[in-house]
């Protein structure tokens, strides 16, 4: 048995027709008889077997097997190619495929050496020279064994130098079993580590006429080759411990910091969470620390004296609440009051009387066919002697207006003009759209768009009334009585103002209850003085009539002071147009005696 240390042999087996069976079988046995003087075994030595003729074959590779008697039985069963001989080709296999790592060698750094041991018979029908230098260039020892007809100068041209210790000429395979033993002799060769003093600190590994040191786990051999230094595995800082790493026998484990756990992956660390345990009393919060909890109160509330429990803090008294008028603590917070019959600013700590009737007023203004380029004149008259009485800014009363016909049109939103000049210059810029009636769409696009926070509606809690204004002339030809409903649910109190063909049943759909103080109809635009008294109505619940009150003190004054500025403007528009019809029956009269005259002369 050779004990010189491990080894990776690779047979490479010519099989081409030149080898009769009876000398392929003397092959067989020159294999086995290698292969019994063998330590094998997956730390000893690994064994390879490859046959070629004009192609390659593995048989068994060096991982396959690790005892004698599945090599054996291997080799035994190997059928011989019986074609050309293409030595160089399986050379180039040994090395490419054969000796790899992924077929069992062991990698280069552990110094096992690679031995390969080609049997042929003949000349190779390819060149060897070449691939047979790169084979030894890549660290395999190659051993080349001629049988009877081999050419010597290819033997030569493959083997690893000297050449007279790997270059083999057999006479017959008769006697290639003899040389078998001597062969043996030739690769075991002479226990390095036991017939001289190596030096090596902590392990000698023999090889064929030389040895080298290894150490044992946890250790790296130093640069003389000989002696081994401890391996800190922390050291080259690619350990990808998170708090501490602790080096072991050349490798490492992960420690944490007290207080932290570590997770599966046995580098990272988490808090231990000590409130998941249920035990920490806390009123509130728990919050944990390394190594502990404390407990913490919501906002609003302080820790009491025993750590745990929490009461609650005025804040009125604690903070500059900055309330004009009172400050009112509530849980974690507070919040600013007025007194009745004023209403809490936009700051959310002034107050304001509502009486100066700030509103949010979206006019929806009828601009079909039917309303004609006259008439739609005076409706932009009307609507800027409402913007003249309202006190237009950003935080008191806003102003939009939409113009409808088949389409509907934001002329501008709420929040786009903030003096009455400004929106009364936008609204004679106002251009006339003619088409159709479409006051459901138009309807739609004021509750959806004109009322909403984008387009400059103050919020909903801010108190500030949201009116809706509708001037139409004909009947509808969508369906309205959906988007009348919605914008009156939404909290937008309606009116409908409705001349000539309006329809009475869609302008009572429109206006918020009670219906007869929201609405109001004329025959034309010349005769609409009954709207004012329409508009005297008084919209607020008188209290002890056992109505119910459904909205502020402030929002009925804002709303009343809308109403009453309205009919006002309705009342000067009514009159003007009086005037100007008497003037034209005065005219018409003088032009009748005129024509009276000028006949009694002919």
């Amino acid at each position: 048995k050779c004990r010189t240390g491990p080894l990776d042999i690779v047979f490479v087996i010519d099989s081409s027709r030149s080898v009769r069976p009876f000398e392929f079988e003397t092959m067989r046995r020159f294999m086995m008889d290698i292969i019994s003087s063998l330590d094998v075994g997956p730390n000893a030595t690994r064994v390879g077997v490859i046959q070629y003729s004009s192609q390659v074959q593995n048989i068994f590779s060096l991982k396959t097997f690790f005892t004698q008697a599945d090599m054996e039985k291997a080799i035994n069963s190997i059928v011989p190619l019986a074609q050309g001989t293409m030595t160089g080709l399986a050379i180039q296999y040994a090395m490419n495929v054969a000796f790899t790592t992924q077929e069992g060698a062991r990698p280069l750094h552990k110094k096992i050496p690679r031995i390969a041991i080609i049997v042929t018979d003949g000349r190779p029908q390819d060149r060897v020279t070449e691939v047979a230098t790169q084979a030894r260039n890549a660290g395999i020892e190659i051993y080349a064994v001629g049988i009877q007809r081999a050419d010597m100068n290819s033997l030569r041209a493959m083997a690893s130098p000297p050449l007279e210790e790997h270059v083999f000429l057999v006479e017959s395979f008769e006697l290639i079993q003899q040389f078998g033993k001597q062969f043996q002799d030739k690769l075991c060769g002479v226990d390095m580590c036991t017939g001289q003093e190596h030096g090596c600190q902590h392990s000698c590994i023999s090889t064929p006429g030389s040895f080298y040191c290894e150490c044992n786990p946890g250790y790296r051999l130093n640069v003389d080759g000989k002696t081994c230094s401890f391996i800190d595995a922390c050291a080259d800082g690619r350990h990808g411990c998170q708090h501490q790493c602790v080096s072991v026998r050349g490798s490492y484990t992960c420690h944490c910091h007290a207080g932290y756990y570590l997770h599966q992956n046995k580098k990272s660390c988490s808090m231990i969470d000590y409130c998941s345990f249920g035990n920490h009393s806390c009123q509130h919060e728990c919050v944990s620390i390394p190594n502990g909890h404390y407990c913490r109160c919501r906002s609003g509330f302080t820790l009491q004296p025993d750590s745990r429990s929490c009461r609650a803090t005025d804040l009125c008294n604690g903070v500059d609440h900055g309330c004009e008028f009172k400050c009112v603590s509530m849980e974690g917070s507070y919040r600013c009051v007025c007194p009745e019959g004023q209403q809490l600013q936009a700051d959310g700590k002034a107050c304001s009387k509502c009486g100066a009737g700030h509103v949010d007023l979206v006019m929806v203004i009828d601009g079909s066919k039917s309303v004609r380029p006259q008439n739609f004149e005076l409706v932009k008259q009307f609507v800027n002697r409402i913007v003249d009485l309202l006190e237009v800014s950003p935080h008191g009363t806003r102003v939009g207006l939409v113009q409808y016909s088949s389409r509907v049109r934001t002329e501008f939103p709420l929040n786009k003009y903030h003096s009455a000049d400004e929106i009364k210059k936008a609204v004679m810029e106002v251009e006339y759209m003619e088409k159709g009636t479409m006051t459901g769409l138009a309807l739609k696009h004021m509750v959806e768009h004109s009322f909403s926070e984008l387009e400059g509606a103050r919020p909903l809690s801010h108190n500030i009334p949201r009116i809706g204004l509708v001037f139409t002339d004909g009947r509808s030809q969508d369906d309205i009585s959906e988007w009348a409903r919605r914008a009156k649910e939404s909290g937008i109190v309606m009116f409908a103002v409705g001349v000539g063909k309006a329809v009475e049943e869609e302008l009572r759909a429109i206006a918020s209850e009670p219906v007869e103080q929201h609405f109001s109809y004329s025959a034309d635009f010349t005769t609409m003085t009954h709207l004012v008294e329409n508009f005297k109505l008084n919209i607020c619940p008188e209290e002890g009539k056992g109505e119910t009150e459904i909205r502020s003190p402030c929002e009925c004054e804002a709303l009343v002071q809308f109403q009453t500025n309205t009919v006002a403007i309705l009342q000067s528009l009514t009159e003007k147009n009086i005037l100007w019809a008497r003037s034209l029956a005065q005219m018409t009269a003088r032009l009748e005696d005129l024509e009276k005259q000028i006949a009694k002369k002919k």
